[in-house]
């Protein structure tokens, strides 16, 4: 299970334990973004640092990753 964290409704601040927030709720699980560190309920969360490594497409449907193995059909991005 993924570490528990409060988010505030109100503006999206997002801390580990209580915290001063306006309107704190609590998520299941928290995705946090390697290359940029922000909290998400999303794990497909993209943001510039992300974008900047993005190598390789798929030939069969568009996807694209920063790895190939990822890939049914991986192409180089050129």
């Amino acid at each position: 299970m993924g570490k528990k964290l409060r988010a505030c409704k109100s503006c999206g601040k997002t801390v580990d334990g209580n915290g001063h927030l306006c309107d704190p709720v609590e998520f299941e699980e928290a995705y946090v973004c390697k290359d940029c560190g922000v909290s998400s309920l999303d794990p497909r969360h993209i943001c510039k640092p992300k974008l900047a490594r993005l190598e390789y497409t798929c030939k069969k449907c568009g996807r694209l990753s920063v790895s190939k193995k990822k890939l049914c059909k991986p192409k180089k991005i050129d």
